[in-house]
């Protein structure tokens, strides 16, 4: 041993001194997770052990420095041989031995240090020897390729700073790891606590860096959900959050929601900052791994970047709708249900208590309320730890009173938003049209106050007051497309008439036994056959207002029915007077009468010979004294003329012959069995509801033109019916009063009706079969009749104008005044006694069972941002609605100090007055509507109107709607000064940031239904 060998290590102690401490370390020395042992050479540790066993210093078996040349492939790299065997090519030694040893002899020159962790595999500990070699590369460069070795307890973090080093990657830039697993698919390294070993990598594995890009985006999401057009300019700079959101299909509702959470500046800020980093939390059972709040993050980065007309955010919705089923698909939600998800959602996702304790709750027993307040307040702290907690988490006290006992409960529960009532009148205003049973009256609007849980019946007994006609005889009837949608029973609840349905009153005769109830339908011809119909028919379209009316059973033969709808269109169908010209030639071949024996339904010309024989009002010799036509609707009208009268001995015979009636051709009075099928009442309006409920609801209205005004246009729907070319010219009932029936056929002229009367489904459609005995009427089947008019006799007859006329009551005069509540209202009826539903009783610990005890809320605290939802939708046993009531909400200054029950505030404690700083807004019904939102920019305090992907200025005096759905309030204590100018002087109507072309300032009336 010479001095030059040994002039770098410190003496070292006796053989015998080095080998016990060296053995003895040896043999207690234990494997522990995370401690480092080192990798020696067998064969000069093996000499070194020679060395201190001979005893003697000068031996020539002195080992020399520690070498582990004969370990390494080469000498440049370091890498250690493959295969190396544990006890034949090198030896494990604990790290204070390695260190004992490398003081005694040094190291060769250059040679590092073989330092290996101990790694708790499943079911063993292991010093791990060869540690996970792994490739890392940059999205935007995969070509460049640099390996890092990583131990199987490293965290990815670990292997994340690694990458930023080896690229270069400026300070603070976000990033984010993919873990190649194979040529086509990548997987994301999320937690970036975890392991090596935990995340599954292996070595020769490739991780690929992408760091976020200035847009807010991601380079490998970049194609999916960055651009709203093609046509986005890459150099497009605009103000960051003044950024609308695409509809993707019905989601305006969440578009809405995440506007107002966007312009939340603590939440927003803590995004942007990326402080969401190290507080992901990835192992809650409650949580969705990270991912809803990654997706959140990336929204809010791209809405806040700047360089966005409008985003996609089709991969946040794609998360919600995985984690939340019922937010999949592309149906019409609520905006404040996803809100609630969402925010519930981002705290578990964020929430900083990994391991939940459990923690019983104490009801207060007597206790003082801020003693109770103070330590529910603690255990939720305990258990919940997120920036949503901080931000939006209040706390009240509900006070429960058993009705029995009088116990009393007194519990402190935190809320993340107030859903408050809405004042609910119990009254409501309809507006209906009443048709009197006068011909020659207009229909006429009223506006009545009913009963908001009443029946039809109620409807009816308040216009009577307003019209003298007794309720019971009047019928209720939602008219849509010129035809009834339904027709209402009395004991109908009338919350299945909505505030859009045409509501129509007919006045009816008196009903008795021997009346049947009538819906009368108007239909045009149409010039041409259809013949892509497998009958040669004509498409027949319906016009007009329909009518109801009750018509004795004796007068249901097509001549009686003929004068009594006559009668009862008196006011816009002009009687033709005996001068005019209404004949026809007759058919000259017999192929040509084959032909209408065809196009009638199958009646012949001797049936039909008897049918207008029977059905005439024309003279006719023979007849007796009898008159089929008894009282009817159209009774109460001056009588209208019909086709030029007979001396009464004619008209007598005439109704001799229907009295008789003629089972072949079914125009006599209506048999028992048929009169059966046209009861009146109750089951005619269980058949119209049971066949109009099955007509969809389709916008358009069927409200008459007021007096003085202009029809409006009509939504006219055709219907293929089976009226032949023939039926459409068809003759009137009586031939010339010098003619027998039997010679009818040599007759070559006959006189046209005005219209011909065919038997229809509610719909309005000809039905084949309906006839009975070879007729072309019946009404055995259904209480629907249509009358059919030929173009040119209703050009001629029917005065279209006047039959689209109405006038208007005088309650309509009166203005509607439209119900306003100040919020302030609201929450005090949400602090209100309330007694628990049936179906949410309370559990009485004294009395042993549940109770419908009483229930108080009251406000504790309020958090820095307090969101208001207002109760629009109001749900009971008997009615479903929306409340249209505008809540008159301050923008500013929002006091909530005379609600809060701890009135001993401390100067400590954080002042109770809110500004305004988002709204969401719902416009439209139940069933379907449109969300927008207002919010004001954190940075300018200037308000613009988010519709989607438009977003445009708004001021202050828009906010305030009937539609405002859910608000959002910021502690004036947090607000912090606008760090840019606020564009006051720009326009409503003005596009923010040229997002969408110049329009008219937002408002409800131009709200599209999604």
């Amino acid at each position: 041993m010479t001095a030059n060998s040994r002039c770098s290590v410190a003496e070292p102690p006796g053989l015998e001194t080095q080998r016990r401490e060296i053995e003895c370390l040896l043999q207690e020395s234990e494997l522990q997770a995370g401690d480092s042992w080192y990798v020696v050479d067998r064969r000069w540790f093996e000499q070194w052990k020679e060395f201190v066993e001979s005893g003697d210093q000068n031996s020539s078996s002195f080992p020399g420095q520690i070498d582990n040349t004969e370990l390494f492939e080469d000498l440049d790299s370091y890498h250690l041989k493959e295969r190396l065997v544990e006890n034949e090519d090198f030896v494990l030694v604990p790290s204070e031995a390695w260190h004992k040893l490398l003081r005694w002899y040094g190291t060769v020159d250059g040679q590092p240090a073989l330092e290996r962790k101990v790694v708790d595999l499943p079911s063993t500990l292991k010093v791990e020897v060869y540690p996970v070699e792994i490739f890392l590369c940059l999205h935007s460069n995969m070509e460049s390729v640099v390996s890092a070795r990583f131990s199987r307890t490293d965290s990815i973090y670990a292997v994340q700073a690694a990458a930023c080093q080896a690229f270069s990657v400026p300070p603070g830039s976000e990033c984010r790891l993919w873990m190649k697993s194979s040529d086509s698919s990548c997987e994301r390294l999320r937690n970036v606590h975890v392991s090596v070993l935990d995340a599954c990598l292996n070595s020769g594995m490739t991780v690929i860096m992408e760091t976020r890009n200035a847009d807010g985006t991601w380079p490998s999401s970049r194609p999916q959900i960055m651009r709203n057009s093609a046509e986005e300019p890459d150099s497009y700079r605009g103000q960051p959050g003044i950024c609308g959101l695409t509809n993707l299909g019905n989601t305006c509702f969440m578009n809405s929601a995440l506007q107002c959470l966007s312009n939340t500046p603590p939440l927003t800020e803590y995004f942007l900052q990326s402080s969401y980093l190290d507080e992901l939390n990835f192992t809650n059972p409650l949580g969705m791994k990270g991912e809803i709040a990654e997706a959140y993050a990336d929204v809010i980065k791209q809405m806040w970047s700047g360089r966005h007309y409008s985003v996609v955010p089709r991969v946040f919705k794609t998360k919600v709708g995985h984690f939340a089923s019922q937010f999949l698909g592309y149906q019409q939600h609520d905006s404040q249900e996803l809100l609630s998800f969402l925010l519930d959602g981002l705290h578990e996702d964020l929430n900083r208590v990994k391991n939940k304790e459990y923690i019983e709750l104490r009801d207060a027993d007597g206790r003082p309320d801020r003693e109770v307040a103070e330590e529910a307040w603690r255990n939720h702290r305990r258990r919940n730890d997120s920036v949503i907690v901080d931000t939006f988490h209040g706390l009240f006290k509900s006070t429960l009173v058993c009705p029995e006992c009088y116990k009393v409960s007194v519990t402190f529960d935190p809320f993340c938003y107030l859903s408050v009532p809405l004042p609910v009148s119990k009254e409501r205003v309809m507006e209906v049209f009443f048709v009197s049973l006068d011909p020659h009256a207009k229909p006429q609007q009223h506006r009545v106050v009913v009963p908001k849980a009443g029946r039809v019946s109620d409807l009816c007994a308040a216009l009577s007051d307003m019209t003298a006609v007794p309720p019971t005889q009047m019928v209720v009837a939602d008219v849509f497309n010129h035809r009834f949608y339904k027709i209402y029973n009395p004991e109908e609840s009338l919350s299945c008439i909505l505030d859009r349905d045409d509501i129509f009153v007919y006045e009816l005769s008196e009903q008795d036994e021997d009346s049947v109830l009538l819906a009368l339908y108007l239909r045009e011809r149409s010039h041409y056959r259809d013949y892509g119909s497998s009958s040669n028919s004509y498409g027949t379209t319906l016009f007009g207002h329909p009518l109801l009316l009750n018509v004795p059973r004796s007068s249901c033969s097509q001549e009686a029915l003929y004068s009594v709808f006559l009668q009862r269109l008196a006011r816009y169908v002009r009687p033709p007077d005996p001068t005019e010209e209404l004949e026809e030639e007759e058919e000259e071949e017999d192929e040509e009468e084959e032909l209408y024996k065809t196009q009638t339904n199958g009646i012949s010309d001797d049936e039909q010979d008897a049918s207008e024989t029977a059905g005439s009002a024309g003279p006719e010799p023979s007849c007796s004294n009898t008159s089929p036509n008894g009282p009817s609707d159209g009774a109460a009208a001056a009588t209208v003329p019909g086709p030029p009268p007979a001396p009464p001995e004619e008209v007598n015979h005439a109704a001799t012959s229907l009295d008789q009636g003629d089972s072949e051709v079914g125009n006599g009075p209506l048999s028992p069995t048929e009169a059966d099928g046209l009861s009146a009442g109750g089951d005619l309006g269980a058949e119209a509801e049971a066949e109009g409920s099955s007509a969809p609801p389709v916008e358009g209205s069927s409200a008459p033109p007021v007096e003085g005004s202009s029809a409006p246009p009509r939504c006219d729907t055709t219907e293929e019916d089976n009226e032949e070319d023939k039926q459409e010219e068809a003759r009137s009932p009586s031939p010339p009063a010098n003619e027998c029936p039997a010679k009818r056929r040599a007759c070559r002229k006959r006189r046209r009706s005005l219209f011909t009367i065919q038997a229809v489904n509610s719909n309005g459609t000809t039905e084949r079969g309906t006839g009975e005995g070879g007729s072309a009427v019946s009404f055995s089947s259904q209480p629907y009749v249509a009358i059919d008019w030929d173009p040119d006799m209703k050009k001629r007859f029917y005065n279209e104008n006047e039959a689209e006329r109405y006038v208007k009551h005088s309650s309509m005069e009166v203005p509607q005044q439209q119900t306003t509540v100040q919020l302030q209202q609201c929450i005090e009826l949400f602090t209100t006694v309330e007694t628990l539903e049936e179906e949410n009783p309370w559990y009485c610990p004294v009395c042993k069972k549940h109770q419908l005890a009483t229930k108080k809320l009251d406000l504790w605290s309020l958090p820095e941002v307090l969101i208001i939802h207002l109760k629009r939708f109001s749900y009971t046993k008997f009615t479903r609605e929306k409340l249209d009531t505008i809540v008159d909400f301050p923008l500013r200054d929002l006091d909530f100090s005379g609600f809060l029950l701890r009135k001993d505030v401390s100067t400590e404690e954080p002042p109770s007055r809110y500004d305004l700083i988002a709204v969401s807004n719902h416009y439209g019904g139940l069933r379907d509507g449109h969300y927008t939102s207002y919010a004001q920019n954190k940075d300018s305090g200037q308000w613009y109107y988010f519709d989607d992907s438009k977003v445009t200025y708004a001021s202050e005096d828009q906010i305030v709607t009937n539609a405002a759905y859910v608000l959002f309030y910021h502690r004036q204590d947090k607000i912090r000064k606008p760090s840019l100018p606020t564009s006051s002087s720009a326009p409503a109507s003005q596009s923010a940031n040229d997002i969408t072309e110049t329009g008219a300032a937002p408002c409800s009336g131009s709200m599209e239904t999604d």
